[in-house]
């Protein structure tokens, strides 16, 4: 044994023995090795530890937090509530958290959910034609609203239409109320997708958005109904083009698969191939409509022709427990879709499956099986009870003692929506209005473009399955980050400290003397660093870190009076040039290295 040690370590590492001596050394080890062939093999051989095995250890029992759905009863700070509003709005504002430090944690969630200091839902306003300097369009004049009008593809009208409603969307993102409507519209953008690029039709598009921002609150059974026969939906996934003559799989496959009840855990589908062609067999007859069919009120719904409509029995798998759909005739082929969704929903997997998605949206990526149990068992359970109402899991979930939980604040980097929207909104960017169209939609595809520049293009994810950052292991949200898109991200920030953006005579960018102004005290060096790492950061950091922001602030002098009497200076006589230049020179390095460090990119 202390042979073999010796001519491993020594001999294979270090070749301590020379040419010669090793030539003889491999013979001898080779007569040794013959010798005890029927004790052990060459594997054994290269293979022995001159060390003791170490105990393996088991990790498979370690968990990330303990804490569940508990209403969540501990401090009530700034901290909690720029956490809060970070998830569920993009950037948190200082008149945002204001308001909120005047609440108490179940009226903020409630105010979050349009339950309380909200007036009834009504739709925004809608994109309109601002495109009229590029093309004429002849079915709508400048200025008015495009939705309901037809596009012509000599003008080549729906590319600027789509162009239109990226950036109207972004305008109500940038525009939002204290509430979480445009996370969850984002957040079922990304679940039920449809590729704007694949459609085509422009009021199509329109009104699958609208849909997810008329049913962000709503039922999530209804709302998977109403996208079946969506015409944006039927349009991307050929549900128009099933028929009895020739069914096409596509929704039937992705509406089990992506939209309810998802793979198990090994990615197995829990449906079978059979499943996928009943399903596609019971949705066969759903058209879309340009010019006003039969539950049409003015063109561009769907209908369902019975004479599409395969009217034979559907029969599923075990795991539907053999169900089957009875085949109907006439216009009651169409309640087949019913039928459909009745069974799906009957299965725990479809309410398990969403709160998945929505922790991983708007909590952690990584679902251990103590969170399992803790949080999304339990989330599911409620959903079930509330008939698939979404608000009851969102108000669980947003008030729970694990929402809130320490080890989950700070955690996620940010979206590229969530880092160009929330920094326009968290600054204060002022931005044109409507009298000034060209400029007003200009600015906003501005930030719509950042975002899209950094991977995720506002209607437009890579495939149906949405942004890689939501579903692929083992990356999730680290898929934002590369060497592609930070520097990107540091050059939007950089640029908007300084010069920003202009185009068709409007200019956005940060105000720098304005946001600073709005502080509660920015002649004091100290509190104006708190303040702001309070509101654009969503963890602490430590104290050398705010000794270099000091040390910017003072221009590296030692006493804080020389801030405070600069600031006092311009304050005094805000017009001065030489007073403006010297506060401004210093802000604008310590917000551009603010943004340009990597805490920035978390929430």
């Amino acid at each position: 044994k202390e042979f073999l040690y010796f001519f491993r370590n020594q001999y294979i590492s270090h070749s301590l023995l020379g040419p010669i001596g090793a030539i003889c050394f491999l013979i001898t080890s080779n007569l040794f090795l013959n010798h005890k062939a029927t004790l052990m093999d060459r594997r054994d051989f290269f293979t022995l530890d001159t060390k003791p095995e170490q105990p393996k250890q088991d990790f498979s029992q370690l968990y990330r937090t303990m804490s569940g759905l508990a209403p969540y009863v501990g401090t009530w700070t700034i901290s909690e509530i720029r956490h809060l509003l970070k998830r569920t709005m993009f950037g948190s504002t200082k008149s945002d958290v204001d308001f909120f430090q005047t609440l108490n944690v179940s009226d903020a969630v409630d105010t979050l959910l349009e339950l309380i200091n909200h007036p009834a839902y009504t739709a925004p306003d809608q994109p309109v034609n601002n495109y009229s300097a590029s093309i004429t369009d002849p079915n709508c004049g400048a200025g008015l609203p495009w939705p309901g009008t037809a596009d012509t593809s000599a003008a080549n009208t729906y590319t600027f239409r789509k162009k239109s409603l990226k950036s109207w969307w972004v305008s109500q993102m940038i525009n939002q109320s204290q509430s979480l409507r445009e996370k969850m519209v984002l957040f079922y953008s990304n679940h039920f997708v449809v590729e704007l690029d694949t459609v085509t039709v422009s009021t199509y598009v329109y009104r699958h958005n609208e849909l997810l921002r008329q049913f962000a609150f709503g039922n999530f059974k209804t709302l998977a109904r109403e996208i079946s026969i969506n015409c944006a939906m039927l349009r991307y996934l050929n549900g128009d083009q099933n028929t009895a003559s020739a069914p096409n799989e596509n929704y039937g496959r992705e509406l089990q698969e992506l939209f309810t009840v998802g793979k198990d855990v090994n990615g197995n589908p829990f449906y079978t191939e059979d499943d996928v062609k009943a399903a596609a067999r019971a949705l066969t007859g759903w058209k879309t409509d340009l010019v006003g069919g039969a539950t049409s009120a003015n063109g561009f719904n769907s209908f369902f022709n019975p004479n599409k409509h395969d009217t034979t029995d559907k029969i599923f798998s075990a795991y539907y427990n053999n169900t089957v759909i009875l085949g109907q005739s006439g216009t009651n082929g169409a309640l087949e879709l019913d039928d459909l969704l009745n069974m799906i929903f009957s299965k725990d997997e479809v309410s398990l499956f969403l709160c998945k998605k929505l922790y991983r949206f708007f909590v952690y990526y990584d679902i251990d099986a103590t969170t399992e149990a803790n949080v999304i068992v339990p989330l599911a359970q409620i959903m079930r009870a509330n008939n698939f109402e979404i608000v009851p899991v969102l108000s669980a979930l947003f008030k729970s003692e694990h929402f809130f939980d320490v080890l989950n604040r700070g955690c996620i980097i940010k979206s590229p929506l969530d880092f160009a929207v929330g920094l326009s909104r968290e600054f204060g960017f002022t931005f044109p209005d409507s009298s000034n169209l060209a400029g007003q939609y200009s600015a906003w595809d501005k930030i719509r473009s950042i975002a899209s520049s950094a991977a995720m293009d506002v209607g437009d994810p890579p495939n149906v399955a949405g942004w890689p950052a939501y579903y692929q292991e083992p990356l999730y949200h680290e898929i934002w980050i590369n060497s592609d898109s930070l520097p990107k991200r540091n050059q939007f920030t950089d640029r908007m400290c300084g010069s920003g953006y202009t185009s068709n005579g409007a200019t956005i960018k940060i105000d720098l003397l304005a946001f600073t102004s709005s502080l509660t005290n920015p002649s004091d060096p100290l509190m104006l660093i708190d303040e702001v790492l309070s509101l654009i950061y969503s963890i602490d950091v430590s104290v050398n870190l705010k000794n270099y922001l000091l040390s910017i602030l003072l221009s590296g002098q030692a006493s804080n009076s020389y801030w405070t009497t600069a600031w006092d200076d311009y304050t005094g006589d805000p017009t001065n040039v030489s007073f403006i230049s010297i506060v401004s020179s210093r802000l604008q390095t310590f917000y551009r290295y603010l943004m340009d460090l990597s805490e920035y990119q978390l929430s």
